[in-house]
């Protein structure tokens, strides 16, 4: 069986270490022999070096989880049970990984939002596409769906921190209190 290409090796190599390490704690060698590329092929491929592979591994990793959320959502019958699947998938997810993955997006923007501006706009441009989304499917209120994504958001720092799923079970049966 073949490779995938080695920029997409090393995206998915990276989504997976800041998801566990954050921006911060992966660096470019972990990267590249994670991704098991030639150093210089990452810089032959994101020239603007661990800034660039950052903000378009936020991207994609949005793009992925909102597809990977939608796809849980969207398999409800109603609006409350979607939300209720949507935080039992992730209260499932940490537990299976020991706690260790959690949202890759929420994790960039702790560590850089007021550091660094370019990886906090591609967090920023994550968090309001799924905003958009959601409020999308909660037919309008964009204040329910920022709600709700803050509490999910917020359950998962607390969650890896307690190292306990009580948090985003609490988070979601408030989420879903008045659906």
């Amino acid at each position: 069986m073949d490779k995938p290409p080695t920029r997409d090796r090393i995206l998915f190599a990276t989504a997976e270490l800041f998801r566990r390490q954050g921006y911060t704690g992966t660096g470019l060698k972990t990267v590249v022999a994670q991704a098991e590329a030639p150093f210089g092929s990452l810089y032959h491929h994101f020239p603007g070096g661990k800034r660039q592979l950052g903000a378009e591994v936020v991207r994609a990793s949005g793009a992925y989880f909102q597809a990977l959320v939608l796809a849980v959502y969207d398999a409800q019958a109603t609006t409350a049970e979607s939300v209720r699947s949507v935080f039992a998938g992730a209260a499932e997810t940490l537990e299976e990984t020991d706690y260790v993955d959690a949202c890759p997006i929420a994790t960039v923007a702790l560590e850089v939002a007021s550091t660094d501006e370019v990886l906090r706009q591609a967090t920023a441009e994550v968090f309001t596409s799924w905003t958009e989304v959601l409020t999308e499917r909660l037919g309008g209120d964009r204040e329910r769906a920022l709600g709700i994504l803050s509490a999910l958001e917020g359950a998962f720092v607390l969650s890896r921190a307690l190292r306990s799923t009580e948090p985003m079970d609490a988070a979601g049966r408030l989420a879903v209190a008045g659906l």
